[in-house]
């Protein structure tokens, strides 16, 4: 894992408020196994860039930056 920097947190922060719907692209995760196309709503975004979600499958797991992907949903 890798330093990520104040200004890359940021607009992190910015791009996935709270309330925000996400669909899952990819995650490699060795414990949890969420299927990509899930869907689930950001609860945060901690101060290392990890976007911690609630997913519709009842897991809660973040969305590490440079590891795993997701891409907004349009409501």
């Amino acid at each position: 894992m890798f330093k990520v920097s104040k200004r890359i947190v940021k607009k992190i922060k910015a791009d996935y408020p709270s309330g925000t719907r996400v669909e899952l692209i990819s995650m490699d995760d060795p414990y949890v196994k969420i299927p990509e196309g899930t869907k689930g709503t950001v609860v945060s975004v901690d101060d290392v860039g990890t976007i911690h979600v609630h997913w519709d499958t009842g897991h809660k797991l973040g969305i590490v930056y440079g590891e795993d992907m997701c891409r907004k949903v349009m409501q």
